[in-house]
């Protein structure tokens, strides 16, 4: 009877992309995906499903070592413990996002009327449906400019059986004639500059989309500001401004809010040590 760990073994040592510890990982990520064993199945050695399907391991692992993100390679990552589709029309969801939407999960934990939110640049959707799931009282919008990244959220969505409305929206367009209130703004813009392009790793810079990823040197926070100016105009006088940010710019993003009156800015740093996200109040 096949059991588990050789197949751990052969997977580990022929993704050969990445260093060995990155690949123990992957390989545990393959069983699990394709044959629903956990870490402490593979270590125990437990038998493989007898009636599984082989997929094709030569494909799998020739894409991982073209460094193709394992998430593009099985199409679904992990996020607050929900399984999202993802593609290469939207970023893969990051650990140091959920901590943004466990923040906000906080925050608006004892409400009990409606919250409405909007997640601005929602991509996959993570934010905004993991809020529609476990935030109950929310009524969540989830903007994009790309129809493929709305697409997949509306799948997401109809998986997760979350109540999010989508819609096609610039932030950098929003008409004057817009007149909805939010008391939660969310938003996980471009932030990465052209600049740092240089030090990335391949599989995010010929993987993900360079929409969502990159903005102009030149301006690298106008995303930012565009989202502040919305908020002075469309949060509520006690509602919230949560945003992801550049590390290399947490203190001049937290400048773009104090010049727009936000009268309390928190600066929060992710597990590494280093600025990751602003909420911002009235």
């Amino acid at each position: 009877m096949a059991t588990a760990k050789p197949l751990y073994d052969r997977l580990s040592k022929n993704i050969t992309a990445y260093p060995p510890e990155e690949a123990r990982e992957m390989a545990f990520m393959l069983l699990d995906h394709y044959f629903g064993l956990r870490k402490t199945d593979v270590l125990t050695d437990k038998p493989l499903p007898p009636n599984r399907t082989e997929p094709d391991w030569f494909k799998i692992l020739e894409r991982l070592n073209r460094q193709e993100p394992i998430q593009h390679v099985i199409g679904t990552t992990i996020f607050c413990g929900l399984e999202f589709e993802v593609s290469p029309d939207v970023l893969i969801p990051r650990p140091e996002t959920e901590d943004l939407v466990r923040l906000i999960m906080h925050d608006f934990a004892d409400r009990t009327d409606d919250v409405p939110i909007v997640d601005i640049g929602t991509g996959s959707g993570c934010i905004a449906i993991t809020l529609a799931r476990f935030l109950p009282q929310s009524v969540v919008t989830g903007w994009d400019v790309s129809t493929e990244a709305l697409a997949l959220a509306q799948r997401n969505a109809q998986n997760l059986k979350a109540d999010v409305q989508f819609a096609i929206q610039d932030i950098l367009a929003v008409p004057p004639d817009f007149g909805q209130r939010f008391d939660c703004v969310v938003s996980n813009p471009p932030y990465v500059t052209r600049s740092e392009a240089a030090v990335m790793d391949r599989n995010v810079l010929d993987y993900e989309p360079d929409l969502a990823l990159f903005v102009d040197d030149s301006d690298p926070l106008v995303f930012y500001k565009a989202v502040a100016d919305f908020c002075t105009r469309h949060l509520t006088k006690d509602g919230a401004c949560y945003v992801e940010i550049n590390e290399r710019f947490g203190e001049a993003t937290r400048q773009v809010f104090a010049d727009r009156g936000f009268s309390k800015i928190q600066v929060y740093k992710d597990i590494h040590g280093k600025d990751r996200s602003i909420r911002a109040t009235f």
